[in-house]
């Protein structure tokens, strides 16, 4: 029996510039969904972010824009209004990162939509919630880093707040946005409506970070101060071997027993600081101690050879450029070199989420800045020659592709 997709069927307009949003959609097209990314004249920001080997095609681009229609629409003219409507009208999720005026201005707010289209899932994403005394401040991934505590979490291995060297807050709330959209949709399965779904970087950060280093104040009144230690220790980091570095952490009773078995000092496990988990929690500083000292006396070849056929938890130290010829990733194919018909060979991840009954496959190539615009509009019933205007004589869907 031929697999389906798990969001076939399902139609995604995308107005989202730069990685929260677009990342969003890519997750539901990577499940099927039919996503059209509207975009202006000049294209989303990333296009011009990054190497690339055509105009509008940069690197940072490509790796958040896959499984997608492109059409390019100028909201600043009267019928790119009207087209923007039209696509609304015939869609089963509007994901925007618009600022809430500039969308009520263009007559995107979710009243109106909905009055027209009640099985509308809204999902509007931003920096901050619409509600509170922060509500439509801007905010980019750097500035929730800061806000949520996460850069100053960096303190006790920086000597000062840094911001971690990767885009983690719009990551993060990229998979939250897919992931409200999903159950929004679930939703709607059962109850036939739509409804209208907020998710802002700010909170989502704050209940992420939150999450182990609420701690004492899990309780009210609090029972002890924020942060769990052993994470935020500058002790906690990997082990250097003789020629590189590993990371491991025995965590039972029986891994602890192995590794110091392994590595010749079975002895150790009589220790009244290493006897038990709920000693090594107190003693944490004392048994990173120990690892460390381990560790230090054999190469990252033997480390991998003692410890490959055992169940303790441990890895070698990968750099990014190590991932591209990982063994294991290697194994499950999970990088694809996919011919692009303007950009050439591309390096596609799979997704990394398989299923048993459901295709998850790379269907798209990210697109060509408005390479979709004749053909979607012709799904939304608009004759060929006013296509061919609009596209030909710089109209409001003639895209802008700079030289560079």
């Amino acid at each position: 029996m031929k697999k389906t997709r798990p969001l076939e069927g399902i139609r995604v307009l995308e107005i989202a510039s730069m990685i929260f949003g677009p990342l969003a959609g890519q997750y539901l097209g990577d499940m099927g969904a039919d996503v059209i990314k509207l975009e202006p004249p000049e294209g989303d920001l990333t296009r011009a972010i990054g190497p690339r080997r055509t105009p509008r095609m940069g690197a940072f681009f490509l790796t958040s824009n896959r499984s997608k229609r492109s059409i390019v629409v100028d909201l600043k003219t009267q019928e790119g209004r009207e087209i923007l409507h039209k696509l609304v009208s015939e869609t089963d999720v509007l994901l925007h990162s618009m600022r809430t005026n500039a969308a009520n201005r263009l007559g995107l707010d979710y009243a109106s939509l909905s009055a027209k289209n009640p099985r509308l899932i809204y999902c509007h994403v931003a920096g901050y919630g619409d509600d509170g005394l922060y509500g439509g401040r801007p905010a980019y991934d750097d500035i929730i880093q800061a806000a949520s505590g996460l850069a100053r979490l960096q303190t006790v291995v920086a000597g000062q707040p840094r911001f971690i060297p990767t885009i983690i807050a719009d990551k993060i709330s990229g998979l939250h946005a897919a992931w409200a959209i999903a159950m929004a949709l679930m939703q709607r399965y059962q109850t036939g409506v739509g409804q209208h779904v907020d998710v802002a970087m700010f909170e989502t950060m704050a209940a992420f970070n939150m999450m182990e280093h609420q701690w004492g104040y899990a309780f009210e009144p609090p029972m002890a101060a924020m942060g769990y230690e052993p994470v935020s220790s500058a002790s906690r980091r990997p082990y250097k071997t003789l020629d590189g570095y590993l990371a491991l952490l025995p965590y039972s009773d029986a891994h602890w027993k192995r590794f110091f078995e392994l590595a010749g000092e079975a002895q150790i496990m009589a220790d009244e600081r290493f006897s038990t988990f709920a000693a090594r929690q107190k003693n944490f500083r004392h048994v990173w101690d120990e690892i460390e000292r381990q560790v230090a006396r054999k190469s990252n070849a033997e480390w991998l050879a003692l410890l490959t056929p055992e169940d303790v938890p441990f890895s070698v130290v990968n750099s990014l450029e190590d991932l591209v010829d990982d063994p294991h990733l290697k194994s499950i194919n999970f990088w694809e070199i996919r011919e692009h018909p303007t950009e050439g060979a591309l390096r596609i991840p799979r997704v990394p989420i398989q299923m048993s009954g459901a295709d998850t496959h790379v269907d798209r190539l990210p697109p060509q800045l408005g390479q979709h615009t004749a053909e979607i509009l012709k799904e939304c019933g608009f004759e060929d020659a006013m296509i061919e205007k609009w596209i030909a004589e710089g109209g409001p869907c003639h895209p802008l592709i700079p030289s560079t």
